[in-house]
């Protein structure tokens, strides 16, 4: 699958969850890209994990069991994880909205919903990955690919119910362009 085949496949399911929970498209895209190796990775073909998720102690789906490498005391490591699993990409869209969601730790991103490169950044400040260059990777996808093109503005929002986002922070040009 090419990166605009799989854009193309995913990008649509992005922006929707964008559209409920406020996660923006472009970052959901690049995190799929490269946690899923363009959804050619084992765990995104057998488990249809697009992002790379761990099955925590409150996990009540389905598992898959994978290795994983993990950037841990300034080193790589390969441990086998538990891997949550899904019947298809959109359910791995939408509960990847969820996590970020219902997560304590990932609230100062939350804030930065509006702006998608800077919340990409706060996700790697928050813990999200351990490879120290999660957020650049991120950010060179984005642009590579201009998948902001899938980005919906505050007012096309119709939040779910369960959808709760801290307050917004303001930011000022400079600093949404950086």
């Amino acid at each position: 699958m090419t990166p605009a085949d799989f854009f193309a496949a995913i990008g649509p399911q992005a922006a929707d969850a964008q559209r409920r929970t406020g996660i923006p498209a472009s970052v959901s895209l690049a995190q799929a890209a490269l946690e899923s190796n363009w959804g050619k990775s084992k765990l995104a073909q057998d488990g249809k994990n697009l992002f790379g998720i761990k099955a925590g102690r409150g996990w009540k789906g389905r598992v898959v069991l994978m290795p994983t490498r993990e950037y841990l005391g300034g080193a790589w490591h390969t441990v086998t994880a538990q891997w949550r699993a899904y019947p298809n990409w959109q359910a791995s869209i939408e509960d990847h909205a969820r996590f970020l969601l219902e997560n304590p730790r990932y609230v100062p991103a939350l804030r930065l919903v509006d702006f998608p490169r800077q919340f990409a950044t706060a996700l790697q400040t928050c813990g999200y990955a351990t490879d120290p260059a999660y957020a650049d990777k991120l950010r060179a996808v984005m642009d590579r690919h201009g998948l902001t093109r899938f980005d919906l503005a505050r007012p096309q929002w119709a939040l779910a119910d369960w959808v709760s986002l801290p307050p917004p922070l303001a930011l000022t040009d400079a600093e949404a362009r950086a």
